[in-house]
């Protein structure tokens, strides 16, 4: 049986669900289609985030973006997504992008100095599972800020291939980081994500765990 998500998920599709073989099988990214562009002033932000709304993910999203955002007036922030409701407790420097078609998420993400991700409540309460928007803003070469979820190091390193928020203080943190770090990050997640996180490398994860299983 294979799962999108991993750690404790393995144990439990075997003494729930008496599977007798499990293994993950994770999100990935398709390269080509996110890749370094060049930036939209549009989209300029020293911190972006991409999704849509959802009440689960509120909380968080106050914590690591919008009081952030209020603490910090002179920069800019922007969110791209749909659903916001009109009570959202928007900054006035807060910038929002009602849609943002797939094919621009590139440009979005290139044109922020970092970006936010913010996980699923029950993607998070699970483990080892990273959304698919991860890899897709590491391929990109922006530096991700997220918070924190059981095995995320699993998937990049953080310090040096991904930043962790556990509060606001942390985001602020981030933040005030000089260009030059917030570079470097990005490319370490960049090369990351191009070595173990593509579409192509999950075919060989799959061809790797049907050759086991024979």
């Amino acid at each position: 049986m294979l799962s999108y998500t991993g750690g404790r998920s393995l144990d439990e599709l075997r003494t729930l669900l008496g599977a007798r073989e499990v293994a993950p099988l994770y999100g990935s990214v398709d390269p080509a289609a996110h890749r370094r562009v060049e930036p939209d002033p549009a989209f300029r932000a020293d911190l972006s985030y991409l999704g849509t709304y959802a009440a689960d993910r509120q909380d968080r999203l106050e914590q690591l973006f919008i009081e952030p955002a209020r603490r910090s007036p002179k920069r800019k922030f922007i969110i791209g997504g749909s659903q916001y409701p009109v009570d959202f407790p928007w900054t006035t420097n807060i910038y929002y992008v009602r849609h943002m078609a797939p094919p621009a998420h590139p440009q979005f993400y290139c044109s922020s100095a970092l970006t936010l991700n913010v996980t699923r409540s029950a993607m998070a309460e699970m483990g080892y599972c990273p959304s698919g928007r991860l890899f897709e803003a590491a391929a990109c070469g922006t530096p991700v800020l997220s918070d924190y979820f059981e095995g995320l190091e699993t998937f990049f390193e953080p310090g040096r291939e991904i930043l962790v928020a556990r509060s606001t203080e942390d985001a602020l943190a981030s933040l005030a980081l000089p260009a030059d770090e917030l570079a470097r990050v990005g490319r370490a997640a960049r090369e990351r994500a191009l070595a173990e996180h593509t579409a192509a490398r999950r075919v060989r994860d799959l061809e790797r765990i049907l050759q086991a299983s024979a």
